[in-house]
């Protein structure tokens, strides 16, 4: 099952795809308590949805609708860093022990299609396609080997970095979260659709040129650990988002680097996933 959220005729929703069109749950569940997708997931709805969409027909075509990012309203985006080695080979940095770990900010994130902005106070805005994961059941000190069970499902980002600001001090954080820099989408797609999260491909295209290519077995911490430590350090609750690193091939690496700029064209997909699809526009004045 895919599952988005999205925003008609002024109205913020949710929904599963179907036949080119999404099934409004939103709209049918609102009254239920269930009005976003976060909130499915904190009420533990998921199969319930499943039967929903399976006998109503789409309410609204995909064309008629504005992607949101896939989970609005995060209780926590937690990012992972220098998580494939040829990333932290083209970085000049070493593998380190434990994951690096960083966060980002909702506002920081829009929907498959919507504009990312390019910040007005810098030039430098790279690219950096990942695979994230939202959290479907909550936990605390979750072993590695139930951690696949604690997924709802997985999508594509976008995890735009403004990597003069990120270099300002030794954290991260200030060139990682711009507001609308990034992107989540298009959909979630749900664990019993991707049952081996280490089995994928992921694709970062600018403007058609192929800029990362890799596979999801070569993430140096593979996703059951990452739940595992990060559950250590926090609950884990639904709805959390956990963006798991991203491949070589950044554009501050290459020579002479290559950045995301205005009228731009940025892709990510991942198999089994889709297409996460974005331009890039400048800040308004």
């Amino acid at each position: 099952m895919k599952l988005m959220s999205f925003t008609v005729d002024g109205r913020a929703s949710f929904g599963a795809v179907k036949d080119n069109g999404v099934v409004d749950l939103g709209a049918r569940l609102r009254s239920e308590g269930c009005a976003t997708l976060r909130q499915l997931l904190e009420a533990g709805r998921l199969a319930d949805a499943a039967k929903i969409a399976a006998s109503a027909q789409s309410d609204h075509p995909l064309d008629k609708i504005a992607f949101a990012p896939v989970i609005p309203d995060p209780g926590k985006i937690i990012c992972v860093g220098l998580n494939y080695r040829d990333h932290v080979a083209e970085t000049g940095r070493t593998v380190t022990e434990k994951p690096a770990l960083f966060a980002r900010f909702a506002c920081s994130q829009v929907g498959h299609g919507q504009p990312i902005v390019k910040p007005k106070v810098s030039d430098d805005f790279d690219y950096e396609g990942e695979l994230a994961l939202v959290i479907g059941k909550a936990g605390r000190h979750i072993p590695a080997s139930r951690a696949l069970d604690h997924i709802a499902g997985f999508a594509c980002y976008n995890e735009g970095s403004v990597r003069d600001w990120q270099r300002h001090t030794s954290q991260f954080l200030s060139g990682k979260t711009f507001a609308e820099s990034g992107s989540f989408g298009p959909w979630l797609v749900t664990t019993d659709e991707i049952p081996d999260p280490s089995k994928l491909t992921l694709q970062t295209r600018l403007n058609g040129k192929v800029v990362q290519d890799t596979t999801t077995d070569l993430l140096i911490t593979a996703i059951p650990e990452l739940i595992a430590y990060i559950s250590t350090i926090c609950p884990l609750q639904p709805g959390d988002v956990i963006v798991t690193g991203t491949p070589g091939g950044v554009g501050m690496k290459r020579t002479p680097p290559l950045w995301m700029k205005p009228g731009d064209t940025v892709e990510v997909e991942i198999s089994g996933i889709g297409v996460l699809r974005n331009k890039v526009i400048a800040e308004p004045a």
